[in-house]
């Protein structure tokens, strides 16, 4: 593999990972091939590059294709591409779980509408503003006259004082 082949091979992965990282599975199933092709199936870069691929066919629903590269891939030379296509086959030879229509939100595609429609859709309609209701401020408190402030003691700290003193002396008398 000459510089340039290496060079074009890593940017065919890039644009076929960020492809498949966007939704574009087509176009990163074409990009990551090509990306193989250019790398070599037995390379670092093409073992990852198959990787990606193997996720690709799977979310086009193309298991077949996604299990026979991937048994395909546990035979690759590097141990990690090998141990990463052990993990994906063993997913996707997994039993499918069975789920119940209720059970599962449906969300809309919201894709296919302009501006023209959206006005009819009642969850794409702008929000209004609420704007939050000013409160009135409240006049300060008018400022104490300490000269008519009952400065006497209360008798009822010292009673309380004098309860929790009791208490404290019956729990160490008793060692609790």
């Amino acid at each position: 593999m000459t510089v340039e082949q290496g060079e074009l091979a890593r940017q065919s992965y890039r644009i076929g990972r960020d492809a498949f990282e966007r939704g574009r599975y087509r176009e990163s199933i074409e990009r990551l091939q090509q990306a193989v092709e250019l790398a070599g199936r037995n390379s670092i870069l093409g073992g990852q590059a198959q990787v990606w691929l193997v996720s690709a066919f799977e979310a086009l629903e193309k298991r077949e294709e996604a299990i026979a590269l991937c048994e395909a891939i546990t035979r690759h030379p590097h141990d990690t591409t090998r141990k990463e296509a052990n993990r994906l086959l063993y997913i996707l030879k997994a039993p499918r779980l069975k789920i119940r229509p209720e059970w599962r939100t449906e969300i809309p595609d919201l894709t296919r509408l302009d501006e023209g429609e959206r006005a009819s859709v009642p969850y794409a309609r702008p929000t209004k503003k609420r704007s939050t209701p000013r409160r009135k401020p409240q006049p300060e408190p008018e400022p104490i006259d300490l000269s008519q402030v009952n400065t006497r003691d209360n008798g009822f700290v010292w009673v309380g004082i004098l309860a929790i003193a009791l208490l404290l002396g019956g729990l160490l008398w008793f060692g609790i």
